[in-house]
């Protein structure tokens, strides 16, 4: 089995679609399609189920499919990452993720990769947005706080930072004060990601706070939005560690007292196999890998 055909194969298995793996192989649908007639020859079983609008894949190809597949992607990214230390690797890296993440934690991460000639264009967007730019192939690499679902992705822990509930001085004085702190707490207005309370809904739980329904004062996906109204005196909010850690140390915001404990957040580098076969994409994500899976190990241990 020759390795092409191994690649092609892992692409329509994960497409469903010979005219999407041709797209992303950069071949014909005729040669993707020779390419998997072949492979079903020297299997001697059919790999796919050829229906009106792609293709099913068969026993055969789930278990060829299990045995080859991050073999195969470790294989490709190591060749990949291998000629991009002896080529040019110049060219736009397009990346999306969290806007307040992109601004405080990536953008310092990437000065090797502009040294080296790569262009960064960096675009914004939530965990959903995020995974389809990146399955739709508008962005090579993606980073998220999702955990990674889709089977068409590939995803790697890069960050991990405690989730800690904030509030002014004189808010978190009044809380503390109170006869109930629990209880005060849900009172006091609150400024969160979304309508879901992501972040605050696994904080809340954790810590046994009894809620029905919160209707968050303030909604937006820039969480430094919700820290500058906290640093006013507004509300309170929970929300990364490297978010707010300036703020704790200068006295600005104080950490409000976790019942039981704070939980945690990880952001996912995310990618499509394919374009790993880019030495430029190839090179971005290990160079991101290695430089924000040491600043996360470092924050995590001064907790």
């Amino acid at each position: 089995m020759s390795l092409v055909r191994l690649r092609t194969f892992m692409e329509v298995y994960r497409q469903r679609s010979i005219s999407g793996a041709a797209r992303a192989l950069n071949l014909t649908q005729p040669a993707v399609s020779q390419h998997i007639s072949g492979l079903e020859v020297a299997v001697g079983r059919p790999l796919f189920e050829r229906l009106v609008h792609g293709v099913t894949p068969t026993a055969v190809a789930d278990d060829l499919a299990a045995d080859i597949g991050n073999a195969l992607d470790t294989a490709e990214s190591a060749l990949s990452s291998a000629r991009a230390r002896s080529m040019d690797v110049s060219g736009t890296l397009q990346i999306i993720g969290h806007a307040d993440f992109m601004a405080e934690k990536l953008s310092g991460e990437l000065l090797p990769l502009l040294e080296s000639g790569i262009r960064v264009h960096m675009h914004t967007g939530d965990g959903p947005l995020v995974a389809q730019m990146v399955i739709e192939g508008h962005c090579d690499l993606g980073i998220t706080a999702h955990p990674v679902t889709d089977p068409r992705l590939k995803g790697e822990v890069i960050f991990r930072d405690r989730v800690v509930a904030v509030a002014a001085p004189a808010v978190a004085a009044r809380l503390q004060q109170s006869e109930d702190f629990t209880a005060s707490l849900i009172k006091e207005p609150l400024l969160a990601y979304d309508l879901k309370l992501s972040l605050i809904d696994h904080w809340l739980d954790k810590n046994r706070v009894k809620y029905q329904a919160l209707l968050p004062a303030v909604v937006g996906q820039d969480l430094r939005g919700q820290r500058s109204l906290l640093c006013r005196g507004f509300g309170w909010s929970v929300m990364p560690a490297f978010l707010c850690q300036e703020q704790l140390e200068q006295g600005e915001l104080v950490s409000l007292p976790a019942p039981i404990g704070d939980t945690e957040i990880r952001y996912n580098l995310i990618w499509l196999p394919s374009a790993l076969r880019q030495p430029r994409v190839a090179h971005a994500r290990q160079a991101l890998v290695w430089g924000l899976g040491n600043t996360g190990h470092d924050l995590v241990t001064r907790k």
